[in-house]
């Protein structure tokens, strides 16, 4: 229950610092809109908030899924093979360097009309990286007493790959996955409000700018950062059944 409540009361308490903060400064709401401004507009546009969630979540879970997927292979093959780690890892931080805002209007344009892949593409894209890096951190610093220990008990690369690599990978792959959630809604919200043809809440952020309706705009935030915590959640609740062991943490 305690654990349960603290997230409960930090955002309790954030929201009432922030209601506080507006009414202090006696803030209009075309200035910064405060915590009660927030509720009529969740109201007024809430068959909106569903729809647009909804494509907004579907979009950045499946372009975190093939993060997950293509940011393993590279991770396993860097991590297993230090020529291909040298050579992968200064394009891979290159690539991660370029500014993914610069890169939305290309990919847009690129694929004009695709707004449901040029929005996958961009979540793929701003998520891989710290996937890759991770598992190729975990992997290639593997014990090398372990292998040699297995390798002398007549075991096979994919035997010590599944019961010593993968399971030691574990840990550092769900921390760069959770960070990754993060940074798939990022891109995901990008592409939607930079896209003409942009659906989901990054376009209904994008409607309360052009309509100079603060209250919406905030709202659509708070509703990124629902679906953000929601997911990272998801990628907890993984992470104890696959993970649990890992932690070491005291209460």
């Amino acid at each position: 229950m305690r654990h349960a409540m603290a997230p409960v009361f930090a955002i309790v308490l954030f929201l009432a610092f922030w209601e506080l903060t507006v009414w202090v400064n006696d803030w209009p709401n075309y200035k910064m809109a405060s915590p009660s401004d927030l509720w009529p507009a969740f109201w007024r546009f809430k068959w909106l908030f569903l729809t647009y969630g909804w494509e907004t979540l579907w979009r950045t879970v499946i372009g975190l899924i093939i993060a997950v997927m293509v940011g393993l292979v590279f991770g396993v093959l860097m991590g297993f093979s230090r020529v291909l780690r040298q050579g992968l890892y200064p394009l891979l931080v290159g690539f991660n360097a370029i500014p993914k805002a610069t890169v939305v209007p290309i990919v847009a344009l690129m694929f004009v009309g695709q707004h449901d892949l040029n929005t996958v593409l961009i979540a793929f894209m701003i998520s891989f990286f710290p996937i890759a890096v991770s598992v190729s951190v975990g992997l290639s610093t593997l014990e090398p007493e372990y292998r040699d220990i297995l390798r002398a008990l007549g075991a096979s690369r994919f035997t010590i790959f599944w019961k010593i690599a993968l399971p030691k990978t574990l840990p550092e792959f769900f921390g760069a996955l959770k960070v990754a959630v993060t940074l798939a809604f990022i891109g995901t919200n990008l592409m939607e409000i930079v896209s003409p043809h942009g659906r989901g809440l990054g376009a209904l952020f994008d409607s309360g700018k052009t309509n100079s309706d603060y209250p919406l705009m905030f709202a659509v935030l708070i509703a990124l950062a629902i679906l953000g915590i929601a997911l990272y959640y998801v990628i907890v609740v993984l992470e104890g059944i696959f993970a649990g062991w890992a932690d070491r943490q005291g209460e």
